[in-house]
């Protein structure tokens, strides 16, 4: 295996699905989903009438 030094420590990189997350982007990401739906569905299924 060669060794690249410009590469960082593979043990101290930080990926996304390891970052933690508070109740504010549980919040932000509920809203998000939402709004979403709303578009998706429900705005379509109002027009039908």
């Amino acid at each position: 295996m060669d060794d690249h030094s410009h590469e960082p420590d593979p043990d101290a990189r930080v990926t996304a699905p390891m970052q933690a997350f508070g109740s504010r982007e549980v919040g932000i990401g509920a809203a998000v989903t939402l709004v979403g739906l709303l578009i998706a569905y429900v705005i379509p299924f109002l027009f039908t009438f």
